[in-house]
């Protein structure tokens, strides 16, 4: 089993990237989010590997950090749900706001993902609901030896309503969260204070 390829970035396309190891060229599946977040050409990368096995295919999917791959592998073990399209998935939402999605229902944002039914997103959320925590929507994401820490967020009642109703007004999961955890002093402070108080972060 691959747990990660490091080398040089040969090729980028939207679904694909090519790494130079050792003289050896590797295909590796991407979504639209990591394609994105990709170093140029020439530079070097390393991607967390997940293989899949077929009879008439052996594929790998690669991400940045550890944990896209964490949610990737937990998209696959729902049933009618593959590689590709947790994959797909994954390139209309990035892993941040999956979790969101997961932990809210928003069975909408989730079906937009090419082949990806109404029927299915509900028994994505269905299944994996419990399995999210609100801990694993703010990670570290690593991208070659750099790391950005996200600040955590504490799953409190007052936290969760406020993002709840950030999303509901239309606003990005990921967006939400950063707002709540920019405001000083909350856990004095009650879900609606909380609200206007992430509102006013908006602006």
């Amino acid at each position: 089993m691959i747990a990660y390829v490091k080398g040089t970035v040969e090729d980028i396309k939207e679904d694909n990237v090519v790494i130079g190891v050792g003289g050896m060229g590797y295909n590796v599946r991407i979504s639209a989010d990591t394609a994105a977040r990709l170093p140029g050409i020439g530079e070097t990368a390393r991607l967390y590997t997940y293989t899949s096995v077929r009879e008439d295919a052996i594929q790998l999917f690669g991400f940045l950090a550890k944990n896209d791959l964490e949610i990737f592998r937990k998209c696959i073990t729902v049933s009618g749900i593959g590689p590709k399209g947790a994959l797909a998935i994954l390139s209309v939402l990035d892993a941040d706001s999956l979790r969101f999605a997961i932990m809210t229902g928003d069975v909408k944002a989730i079906s937009k993902a090419p082949g990806i039914g109404a029927k299915t997103a509900e028994r994505l959320i269905l299944e994996l609901k419990g399995k999210i925590k609100i801990d694993d929507a703010l990670i570290d994401r690593e991208i070659e030896s750099t790391r950005t820490a996200a600040q955590g967020m504490a799953d409190t009642p007052q936290k969760r309503e406020a993002v709840e109703a950030l999303v509901s007004l239309g606003y990005g999961n990921a967006e939400a969260v950063k707002a709540v955890n920019a405001i000083e002093g909350i856990e004095t402070m009650d879900s609606g204070a909380v609200l206007k108080a992430a509102l006013k972060k908006m602006f």
